[in-house]
C-alpha cells in the first residue's frame, strides 16, 4: 500500500515538471568571442561585443569566414547580454566562446565588478582565453586577418600552443585569470592584443601584469619574452650577444627555471633562482669552432644572466610578482594573519641569487 501511495505522488509531482528545454542546433547561434569596453557615453556602463559565426553549408566553398556582431551596452555583463539576446531571433550559444578581450582602461579599475559574471559561467571558464587590448576591444575583435579559415577564429590559435608557438606570446585561461586575480602571492599576467593600422593583422608580443587597486605594468616584448620562457618554461628562447669581437644569434630549445625561497623563522632571507637553458647558435658574424663551445656557453651564461638581472630587478622595485614568489612563500608555513603583510614587506629587499648555465649543443649547420 506504501508502495503505491509513493508512486502516486510520483506522477503527481511529475506533472508539474516543466518539458525539455533542447533548442535544436538550428535555433542555436554560437558565440566566439566577447569584447569588453568602456560605455562610450556613460562612465558607469560597459560596452560589450559579441562575435557570432554564422553557419556554412559547405566550408570547401566558403573563401573567408562570416560573422555577425552585436554590440550593447548595459550597466553590467548581465545586462547587456540580456539585451543582446533580443537581437537575434536564435539562442546565443556560448559554449565556443574561447576568446575574451578586456579594454585596458577596465583593468584599471574594479576588475570583479564586471567580471563576477563571467567568473561563474561554468560553460567558459575551462575554454576561453583572456587577453587585454590597448585600443577597443570591439575593434580588434573584428579584425578578420587575411587567409582566416571559414571555422576557426585567429586569436584562439595564438595562445595555448594550438598554432603559434613562440615566448612573446602569454596565455591565460579565463579560470587562471581568477585564480591568480584573487590569490595572494602572485599578479595575473595578460596578452596584449594589437592590430596594424589597416586592420588587417593581429600582433601579439606584449603583456600587461594586472594587480586589483594597481596601475596595469605593460611589459615591452623582450621583457615578455624573458618572463615567459621562464614562468611557462617556453623554447624558442631567442637572444643576440654582442662584443666588441664577436656577435651571436642564440635560439634556446629548452628553457627551465627552479627556484626556492630561503627563510630563517617567518622572514624571508632571499630568493635562489636556478635556470638552465640549452640550444644552438643560430647566427654569428665569425667563424665559429666546435672546440669552443665552452667558451660560448660561458660567454652565453654572463650576458644571459645580466638580461634576466634587469627584469627581476624590475619587477621587485615595482612591488610586482608575477612569478608567484610570494604564493611559494605562503605554502612553506601554518597559515597566520599578518604573513602575506611579511612577504610585501620583505619582498622589493630580498636578494636574488640567479644562476645560469647555458648548454649550446653546436654551432649550426654549413654544408
Amino acid at each position: 500500500m506504501d508502495k503505491i501511495k509513493g508512486l502516486v505522488i510520483l506522477l503527481v509531482v511529475c506533472s508539474f515538471l516543466a518539458g525539455c528545454g533542447f533548442k535544436d542546433i538550428d535555433n542555436r547561434i554560437f558565440v566566439t568571442g566577447i569584447g569588453i569596453d568602456p560605455s562610450e557615453e556613460d562612465s558607469d556602463k560597459y560596452k560589450v561585443t559579441l562575435k557570432l559565426a554564422i553557419p556554412v553549408s559547405s566550408i570547401k566553398q566558403e573563401k573567408e569566414p562570416s560573422y555577425q556582431y552585436l554590440v550593447h551596452e548595459g550597466e553590467n555583463l548581465e545586462d547587456a547580454i540580456r539585451i543582446l539576446e533580443t537581437h537575434t531571433d536564435k539562442v546565443l550559444e556560448f559554449g565556443h566562446a574561447k576568446v575574451i578581450l578586456i579594454n585596458e582602461k577596465l583593468l584599471k579599475e574594479e576588475i570583479k565588478d564586471f567580471m563576477d559574471y563571467l567568473f561563474r559561467r561554468g560553460d567558459i571558464q575551462t575554454i576561453a582565453w583572456v587577453g587585454a587590448t590597448k585600443d577597443s576591444a570591439e575593434e580588434i575583435l573584428r579584425t578578420e586577418p587575411k587567409g582566416e579559415s571559414a571555422v576557426a577564429s585567429p586569436l584562439t590559435k595564438f595562445f595555448g600552443n594550438m598554432g603559434t608557438e613562440s615566448p612573446y606570446i602569454v596565455s591565460k585561461y579565463l579560470y587562471e585569470f581568477r585564480r591568480d586575480f584573487y590569490g595572494e602571492g602572485i599578479d595575473v599576467v595578460l596578452p596584449i592584443i594589437e592590430s596594424n593600422e589597416p586592420g588587417t593583422q593581429l600582433i601579439v608580443n606584449k603583456s600587461l601584469i594586472v594587480r586589483e587597486g594597481k596601475e596595469p605594468f605593460e611589459l615591452s616584448s623582450s621583457q615578455t619574452r624573458n618572463f615567459n620562457a621562464l614562468a611557462n618554461n617556453m623554447g624558442g628562447y631567442s637572444f643576440k650577444i654582442e662584443t666588441e669581437e664577436l656577435n651571436l644569434s642564440l635560439n634556446m630549445r629548452e628553457v627551465k627555471m627552479k627556484y626556492k625561497v630561503l627563510k630563517e623563522g617567518d622572514q624571508p632571507t632571499s630568493i635562489k633562482v636556478d635556470v638552465t637553458m640549452a640550444g644552438v647558435i643560430s647566427q654569428s658574424n665569425k667563424r665559429l669552432y666546435l672546440d669552443k663551445l665552452d667558451n660560448y656557453n660561458q660567454l652565453a651564461s654572463i650576458e644571459i644572466k645580466k638580461e634576466l638581472e634587469k627584469l627581476f630587478t624590475m619587477l621587485q622595485e615595482d612591488k610586482l610578482d608575477p612569478f608567484g614568489f610570494g604564493l611559494r612563500y605562503r605554502t612553506m608555513q601554518l597559515y597566520e594573519k599578518d604573513i602575506f603583510k611579511t612577504w610585501e614587506k620583505a619582498y622589493p629587499e630580498l636578494p636574488i641569487d640567479l644562476t645560469v648555465n647555458i648548454s649550446l649543443k653546436n654551432t649550426g649547420t654549413i654544408q
